[in-house]
């Protein structure tokens, strides 16, 4: 099966007084179609930039792509022109669940009249009309915004539509949010860090509700997460990035089961355990203005040896649907 979103050797910067931050370093990811992918990291390890990236919506005159191609569907984003990424792609093909709900709302207009306006533009009955937002589409296109509403569990949507975003709770904005990724019928949602906000009973809510919709529509997700318990419960494969670089991709299962690379075994052993001891990982994050060469995780792992200084491992395969950038994987 071709993949749906393939992320082919990206290499992004982004320009500082103090020089270029190389956020992403020879980025690998791919996603097959109604696949739920996780993205997992430390906080500033590139997950963000990298779906902002593939969204096309990084600072044109901070962000500069190095190399690379971003393959959707087999049209590379990277080399799209905006009219085509607009009409045919951003928000409409590829959506996107923002961090924060509730920042994401324009405060001043109720939120039925910010739905229709989505759909206004995004419905997937526009082609049907020519374009023309006539009675009939905008008919048949609030009847598929209150069975969306309902499709996400929001109880009364009729009252819900003529509410103002502050009037609803964290975890019913949030709601809001998947149904509006999910109205212009997309192929890929791009999930960051959907639940941050929210209080751990509404966040496992959230993650069954988008798990249970993606699957029924046939939808694929990039999710990122710094949460390994989120990425546990919805995800069918977890790719790991450290630093800029993805240093492995596995089937959840196997992720946890059987991590390879010396990075994501120190990343799950740093979960708290039940007697309440938490093992960190030693030395800090490099910084990205002078990163260092190879694996950038080199000079905290205690399998480095000068290989890993000079140049980026090779991906091995230890398993079905299992890829690693390491020398001396972990058997």
């Amino acid at each position: 099966m071709p993949e749906l979103l393939a992320v082919e050797d990206l290499s992004l910067g982004f320009r500082t007084d103090a020089g270029l931050a190389r956020v992403l370093d020879g980025v690998n990811l791919a996603i097959q179609p109604g696949q739920i992918m996780g993205l997992v990291g430390e906080s500033g390890c590139g997950k963000t930039t990298l779906a902002r990236t593939v969204l096309g919506i990084l600072p044109r005159h901070a962000a500069l792509i190095e190399r690379g191609r971003i393959r959707f569907e087999r049209s590379d984003l990277l080399s799209a022109d905006d009219t085509t990424l607009n009409d045919q792609v951003r928000g409409k093909a590829i959506t996107f669940i923002p961090q924060d709900p509730f920042t994401s709302f324009n405060p001043v207009f109720p939120i039925g009249t910010q739905m229709m306006e989505i759909m206004r533009w995004k419905s997937p009955r526009r082609a049907q009309d020519g374009g023309h937002n006539t009675r009939a589409r905008r008919a048949a296109d609030r009847d598929a915004v209150l069975a969306m509403l309902d499709a996400v569990q929001l109880p009364q949507p009729r009252q819900v539509l003529a509410k103002y975003p502050h009037e609803v709770s964290g975890g019913q904005r949030q709601r809001l949010m998947i149904a509006m990724a999910l109205l212009p019928e997309p192929r890929l949602v791009i999930a960051d860090e959907p639940t941050t906000a929210l209080d751990v009973t509404i966040q496992a809510q959230i993650l069954k509700l988008l798990r249970r919709l993606a699957t029924e529509r046939g939808v694929a997700v990039l999710l990122t997460t710094h949460d390994l318990g989120t990425a546990y419960e919805i995800c069918d494969a977890i790719t790991v990035m450290y630093a800029g670089q993805e240093v492995e991709a596995a089937p959840t299962d196997a992720f946890f089961r059987h991590p390879a690379h010396p990075y994501t075994a120190r990343l799950l052993a740093s979960l708290p355990r039940a007697d309440g001891k938490v093992l960190g990982i030693p030395g800090e994050v490099p910084n990205l203005l002078a990163p260092p060469a190879g694996c950038r995780f080199h000079p905290r792992c205690e399998r480095a040896e000068p290989a890993c200084s000079r140049s980026r491992p090779p991906v091995t395969l230890p398993g079905q649907g299992h890829a690693v950038r390491c020398y001396h994987p972990q058997a």
